[in-house]
């Protein structure tokens, strides 16, 4: 057995042949059939992933003491959201850093759900627990909630198949109580790839039998399981931050190129007027995308240097991207150089190798967290 904390999928993965790596204290598939297979078929038909190391964080209370609660830890407005709604948001802390980047699920004025990034199930929850008002309930579910994602062009066809219920009615970032198997889960057209696709949130019991069934149901149009390596390689391709890289606790999300999320409100989360101020001004340094414009991989830590040789940041993300043939990237870098088509260059093993910022799309087409 692992060292590691594994997900109910566990044996699943072994049987498939997976390779295992410890990712977030969780012993995780890094891949199956390839890095490049899995990514391809993402992107051209669908791809399975087994999130159940994500967390789940239950808030319920009186409707206008959970939501001044919410508004006042996370920099998004919470009380824009309709029942059915998911939300991109982020917890603040008191520095003004990010605790996580969370999705939000608004059941009700009365419930909402925080799914959390593995890694920092406990310290949102801890978090949470230091600010949540005595009448409110917060509850880390986690335990008790399995979570795999379907993504791809052919990923709604094939659960609309397999639940035999139409699900094209689930709007982008909303989702829908479902009854299978005895229970009620959870449909959510969310996920982390710039493709389109579900999030399936169930008992463990449950996220089992889904996730075998439908690797048989969907073998014939091309669904193929997918590890950490392609869910990299996706992501970087789509420019989402992954906590630890583009996102953490001493950067702000103005820094961390989710600044699209910071909103005026009028109940303040912590550095409030630090952080609009910030957005309007522009911060000095923030996340930017680049593309190698010569032959490289790029990885993280890797310095980023102007055309002149002059040191302007640092990678926070990289990888050869397989629907590009190229190196790509993110990078924190000078606000000031950014620019798309600016020539920089990046450091790798001691060689400046060409590229440009690209502040445009990597993936045509690709859906953006809103």
């Amino acid at each position: 057995m692992s060292q590691w904390k594994t997900t109910p999928l566990y044996e699943e993965h072994k049987l498939l042949g997976a390779k295992m790596i410890p990712f977030g204290g969780w012993d995780m598939p890094v891949q199956y059939s390839g890095i490049i297979a899995e990514h391809t078929a993402t992107r051209e038909a669908a791809g399975l992933f087994d999130v159940s190391h994500m967390g789940e964080i239950f808030i319920e209370g009186q409707a206008d003491i959970i939501l001044g609660f919410l508004e006042s830890v996370t920099c998004n407005s919470v009380s824009s959201l309709a029942n059915g709604q998911v939300q991109y948001n982020a917890i603040i802390n008191e520095n003004g850093g990010l605790v996580d980047d969370i999705t939000l699920y608004k059941f009700s004025d009365q419930k909402y759900m925080i799914c959390a990034n593995a890694s920092n199930v406990d310290s949102v929850y801890e978090y949470l627990k230091k600010y949540v008002p005595s009448s409110a309930k917060l509850e880390n579910q986690s335990a008790s909630w399995h979570q795999i994602a379907i993504q791809g062009p052919k990923a709604d066809s094939i659960l609309s198949s397999y639940f035999k219920s139409d699900l094209s009615h689930i709007g982008y970032y909303k989702f829908v109580l479902f009854p299978f198997a005895g229970e009620e889960i959870i449909l959510s057209r969310t996920g982390y790839t710039g493709e389109d696709g579900f999030e399936i949130y169930s008992s463990n019991a449950t996220g089992v039998k889904i996730w075998k069934e439908l690797i048989e149901f969907g073998k014939n149009q091309g669904l193929l399981p997918v590890g950490l390596g392609a869910r990299d390689t996706l992501r970087i391709e789509a420019k989402y931050p992954l906590y630890g890289h583009e996102l953490d606790e001493n950067r702000s999300p103005n820094q961390s190129g989710i600044g699209w999320i910071v909103k005026e409100k009028q109940t303040q989360y912590p550095k409030y007027q630090e952080i609009i101020s910030e957005k309007k001004e522009g911060p000095k340094r923030k996340i930017v995308a680049f593309e190698l414009q010569e032959a490289g991989v790029p990885r993280e830590n890797m310095p980023v240097l102007d055309s002149n040789g002059k040191n302007i940041g640092i990678t926070t993300s990289g990888t050869f991207s397989p629907s590009l043939k190229k190196g790509i990237g993110l990078a924190l870098i000078d606000s000031e150089k950014i620019q798309h088509g600016e020539s920089i260059q990046i450091e790798i093993r001691g060689q400046a190798k060409s590229a440009i910022i690209f502040t445009q799309s990597f993936i045509p087409g690709s859906i953006r967290k809103n």
